[in-house]
């Protein structure tokens, strides 16, 4: 079953086109990986999936009720706002409890949750912006884990991060497609996208290749297609 169909999609800015007949569907319950170069359209499309940006053309359907928890790079998160660690996290409850809501004590418990996954529990009272950028991603991911959403989008989650920072991230997400959570991660790593459940590759305005990603082919070049051996 398909938690997202996409059909002849188009999309540019100003200036610049990046999708002019994309159709393609996401897979429910499963992890699917964004991959393609630079410019591909891997966040636009995470947008266009979220609601956050709408086609010029053609029609993105969601299937599932309810909004996704949208997860974006560190980079792109106002790193001077005054709140800790912990209060970034609960923000992923205010779709729940509202802005003037009262957190309950299952919206604690889902931060807190949240946080040990991502092993920042120890950083809880910091203040966020004062964390170093792969700190300061994990709490954006648990942010999104907290949510409890049906539906996970992230945004190279772990791009630049270490090998711990790395492998808790990818663990939380096999774990919550496990769970039956819709997972699609825009990565540039090609061992994370063989990892996956499902994987699309992005090129010229368009979906290129998807399916099951295998081993690369033996001799291949550098390309995506190639390397990830689709079907």
């Amino acid at each position: 079953m398909q938690a997202y169909t996409l059909e002849s999609v188009a999309f540019r800015y100003p200036g610049r086109e990046v999708f002019r007949d994309l159709s393609i569907t996401i897979e429910r319950a499963a992890l699917t990986a964004l991959v393609g170069d630079n410019g591909s359209g891997k966040s636009t499309l995470l947008s266009l999936l979220a609601g956050v940006g709408k086609p010029h053309a053609g029609r993105v359907q969601a299937h599932l009720p309810g909004r996704p928890a949208l997860v974006v790079q560190q980079s792109a998160a106002a790193g001077a706002f005054p709140v800790t660690v912990r209060g970034a996290v609960a923000m992923g409850r205010w779709g729940r409890a509202g802005l003037a809501g009262r957190m309950t004590r299952s919206d604690r418990q889902a931060v807190e949750r949240a946080m040990e996954r991502m092993d920042i529990r120890s950083l809880a009272a910091e203040p966020l912006g004062e964390l170093s950028g792969g700190q300061r991603q994990r709490a954006l991911v648990a942010q999104g884990l907290a949510q409890e959403a049906q539906v996970l989008l992230l945004d190279e989650p772990d791009a630049g991060l270490d090998e711990h920072a790395r492998e808790l991230i990818g663990q939380a997400l096999q774990a919550e497609a496990a769970r039956g959570v819709t997972v699609v991660e825009a990565t540039h790593d090609l061992a994370r996208a063989r990892a996956a459940q499902h994987c699309v590759l992005l090129a010229g305005g368009r979906a290129t290749a998807h399916g099951v990603p295998g081993n690369p082919l033996p001799g291949s070049g550098n390309g995506f297609e190639q390397r990830l051996n689709f079907p």
